[in-house]
C-alpha cells in the first residue's frame, strides 16, 4: 500500500465534486508534470492519497481511494506523454488540515507538501498519512 497526495483548486474540482462522483470516481486529468506523471503511473488499485484544497483553502480535506490504474489522459489530446489514474472519494477529513499546521508539525518537515510544495500528485510515508490523519482527528484511518 502507498499513500498519495493529490492537488486540486477548488473553484476548478472541490471536494465535494469529488465525493459526488460517488464509487465510480473520477479521472484526474490535466496534469503535465512528469514527476507527478510517474507518481500515477506508480500507483496501485487501492492505494491512499489525501486530497488537498490548493490556493484556496490550503488543506487537506479528504481522503480517496485509487480506482483505476495509469491510463491515458482524455484531455491530453492524444499525446502519449499523459497519463491519468482514476481516484474516487473515501471519507472527509473531520478536522481540515491546513498547510501552516503541517508546516509547524516537525514530524512532517520531510513531507513533499512542505519540500515540493508545487508539485500536484507526491508521494506521503506512512507516517506522515498517520500523523495528518491524526491532525484531522480521523480514528482509524482508511487504509
Amino acid at each position: 500500500m502507498a499513500y498519495w497526495l493529490f492537488k486540486s483548486e477548488p473553484f476548478k474540482w472541490s471536494w465535494e465534486m469529488q465525493k459526488a462522483k460517488g464509487d465510480v470516481g473520477e479521472e484526474w486529468t490535466g496534469v503535465r508534470n512528469y514527476l507527478a506523471r510517474n507518481n500515477m503511473r506508480a500507483m496501485k488499485i487501492g492505494d491512499k492519497g489525501f486530497f488537498y484544497h490548493s490556493n484556496e483553502g490550503l488543506e487537506v480535506v479528504g481522503i480517496v481511494e485509487v480506482c483505476a490504474l495509469s491510463h491515458p489522459d482524455s484531455t491530453a489530446e492524444g499525446d502519449p506523454r499523459w497519463d491519468c489514474v482514476d481516484i474516487r472519494a473515501v471519507t472527509d477529513m473531520p478536522k481540515p488540515v491546513s498547510l501552516k499546521d503541517i508546516k509547524a508539525n516537525e514530524k512532517l518537515s520531510k513531507m513533499s507538501l512542505v519540500t515540493s510544495m508545487r508539485l500536484s500528485v507526491q508521494p506521503v510515508t506512512e507516517e506522515e498519512y498517520l500523523e495528518v490523519c491524526r491532525m484531522g482527528e480521523l480514528d482509524n484511518p482508511p487504509r
